[in-house]
């Protein structure tokens, strides 16, 4: 089935593997905050046993390097859309309030990037994303 919308990561590729998969867990985390429709219904075994929603469609997960994030950064934001974040500040925070600060203290240019979570028209994320290579 293809959706009319798309949710991307884009991760910085020379990241220690679990550095990777936490800034995945936490981008997709922020995206169904704002976007809660792509969360889709709950599930339930043949037991009955209930297990919570999952996001309904797939999410593209690509690498870029330092130059390739910030472009896709701010093709982004040109475009007006929400971005999740993650910087590279937040891996030494241990909690929500400390990784605000982390942010609130960088102008948006001089951010660190690891990683930024979109959600869109499929269209507008493909433009977005162009030239990124899917992470393996």
């Amino acid at each position: 089935m293809l959706y009319a919308t798309k949710t991307a990561l884009v991760i910085l590729d020379d990241l220690l593997p679990w550095q990777k998969v936490n800034i995945a867990a936490f981008l997709a985390g922020g995206l169904v905050n704002r976007h809660p429709d792509i969360i889709g219904e709950p599930y339930r075994d043949a037991s009955g046993q209930a297990y919570t929603a999952l996001i309904r469609e797939p999410v593209f997960v690509f690498g870029a390097d330092g130059a390739g994030l910030a472009r896709t950064h701010g093709r982004a934001l040109s475009r007006g859309l929400d971005i999740a974040l993650y910087i590279r500040e937040m891996f030494s925070t241990s909690n929500d309030a400390d990784n605000r600060a982390a942010v609130a203290a960088v102008s948006g240019a001089g951010l660190d990037l690891v990683g930024i979570g979109l959600h869109a028209e499929r269209k507008i994320v493909d433009k977005v994303t162009a030239g990124l290579k899917f992470m393996g």
